[in-house]
């Protein structure tokens, strides 16, 4: 996960700049898919549990939409919410506050050791993000979004199951850009600085 740091940070900062300067390119109107494992030994404070998980996560800057899927089993408790924590200070460790809908993700197995999910949360709508989020992100769905855009990008956002047993969370995974995603973000960096030196050259 290291690795990816000095990447995600050049990635966060095309993430910003597609959506300031409302970039078209055919890479950014790809959804870009983020990945973690969920696990015990992951949280903070770590914890003993056997529970083990996955997520796919995927973010379309074009639809404003956040697919979240998840699979999960061998909870020591048995599930009592579910959410995206984001920004974290330093990429891929810590904790922040819940930026998706509080207290649990819409429709998200509860009272469940093990279970399956996918939805896709529309982030132009009220139900997608968690309302002290916006508030403290610019006060708009756009300003929210633009900054769990950019901690996604930057891996400074996280997937949490809280349960009855470990009520501060018992798995947890910092989310990721799979390889195809960061590859198409490269291109997507590559054609924005094309473009502007087209621009330049033409003035």
């Amino acid at each position: 996960m290291k690795t990816n740091h000095s990447l995600a940070s050049v990635v966060t900062a095309g993430v910003l700049a597609a959506i300031s300067l409302g970039a078209t390119t055919s890479a950014w109107a790809t959804p870009v898919t983020y990945y973690a494992v969920l696990n015990g030994a992951a949280e903070a404070p770590p914890n003993a549990s056997p529970g083990i998980g996955q997520t796919t996560v995927t973010y379309d800057s074009m639809l404003h939409t956040l697919q979240v899927q998840v699979d999960f089993s061998g909870l020591l408790g048995t599930v009592t919410a579910a959410h995206i924590h984001c920004c974290t200070a330093v990429p891929g460790v810590g904790t922040a506050g819940v930026a998706t809908i509080t207290p649990t993700f819409t429709g998200f197995p509860s009272g469940v050791t093990f279970g399956t999910y996918d939805h896709t949360f529309d982030l132009t709508m009220l139900g997608a993000f968690n309302p002290a989020f916006v508030t403290a992100n610019g006060g708009t769905f756009a300003t929210a979004e633009a900054v769990l855009a950019a901690g996604l990008a930057a891996d400074k956002a996280y997937l949490n199951i809280h349960t009855s047993v470990v009520p501060a969370g018992e798995i947890r995974g910092f989310l990721v850009p799979e390889p195809a995603s960061m590859a198409l973000l490269g291109l997507g960096l590559f054609g924005l600085a094309a473009s502007r030196r087209c621009t330049r050259r033409q003035a």
